[in-house]
Parts: structure tokens; sequence; C-alpha cells
């Protein structure tokens, strides 16, 4: 394969710095949030080294997915399939707040009461895929979109299940790129930060 699936995640919010769990609220960026946006449109220009444009390219519709596209310089369709996990009734809580009633909570092991499961989130991430796939002889493809559904995103490309994205971080505006070895699924790269690449 010669052209790559580019994961990139949100730059900050005050949420995101505060660990609340941020699915449906559309938070907007911080001005960190915006500055990390705009080197991470540098950053994937070096890591992918063509001037060809990306033969996709598709936001989450969150105020914070699209912005951080467009500060980095992609012109992106919207689609819900790459909107971050429904918490549900988490929403807007820490992981720390949410241990407080359910000891050992994580999102990778305890149902979400009025969420997503890890089925549908799966779903999700495999629908996207297979678009990526399908776009992807044309070029290289760039999904902007948060940090928990991404981490299933590089799960789901990998073959594993939606649990195992507990073992790929990302941090806010990092890149990830995915390809394969001789058909092998591969992580490439994985959370490169906005500030590797001087503006």
């Amino acid at each position: 394969m010669s052209s790559h699936v580019y994961l990139l995640r949100h730059g900050q919010t005050e949420w995101s710095e505060s660990g609340r769990h941020t699915g449906r609220t559309d938070v907007p960026l911080t001005s960190e949030g915006e500055q990390q946006a705009r080197r991470a449109g540098a950053v994937l220009a070096r890591l992918r080294g063509t001037d060809l444009p990306p033969a996709l390219v598709l936001s989450s519709p969150r105020e914070r997915a699209w912005r951080t596209a467009q500060l980095a310089g992609l012109d992106a369709g919207h689609t819900e399939e790459l909107a971050e996990w429904d918490y549900g009734d988490y929403e807007g809580l820490t992981t720390p707040q949410i241990r407080e009633t359910v000891p050992g909570w994580t999102v990778w092991t305890h149902p979400i009461p009025n969420g997503e499961s890890h089925g549908d989130v799966q779903k999700r991430a495999i629908g996207v895929l297979e678009r990526a796939k399908r776009a992807l002889p044309g070029g290289d493809v760039v999904l902007i979109g948060h940090g928990h559904f991404s981490r299933v995103l590089i799960a789901t490309w990998l073959n594993l299940p939606p649990s195992e994205g507990v073992h790929f971080g990302l941090d806010p505006a990092g890149l990830t790129v995915l390809g394969d070895e001789r058909g092998d699924p591969q992580v490439r790269r994985l959370n490169v930060p906005a500030w590797e690449v001087d503006e």
C-alpha cells in the first residue's frame, strides 16, 4: 500500500484538559488547541511528503474536530460516523467521579448507561475504515476525530477488539499513520505530536 490513513485527534479543549468525558457536548478548542491544530497541519504535510491532495478527508461534525481540520488546512467533509464515543450518563464526568459509584470503571472495560456499547462503537469504526479503504487506491485518507474513537479505529484497523484501544495513547492534535506491510495491517506512526515540526 503506497497510500496511508492519517488519524488526527482534535486539539485541546477545556474538557480534554480537565479529563471530562466529552462525547455529544460541543466544546470549542482553547487558544492552545487552535495553535496545536495549526502545527498539526504542518506535521501532516511533512509526514505525507506530497503536494497531492488526499483522496478523502473526513471529520467528526463536532466543532472541536472540524475546527481542527480547518486550522490544519484541510477541506473536510463531515460524518457522524467519526463522532466521539457516546458517554451517555457519564458525559461531562471524569473517571475519578465515575469511580465514586463504579469502582475500577474504564471506558474499555465497563458498560456506559444510556451510551454506546463497545459493539456500537466498533460498528461505526468498521464503517469508517471500509470507506477509507475504498478511497485509498486514489491517495491518502485523513480522518479528524476524537481520542477514544480514534483509538478504537486503530484497534479495528489491526483486527483487534475495541477494548484493545486502551493500548494506543493519543494526545490532543496528535497524528497516527495506519498502513500495512505486504498486506498485514500496521501502525506506521503513533501519536506524532503537533510540536515535532517547526512552523
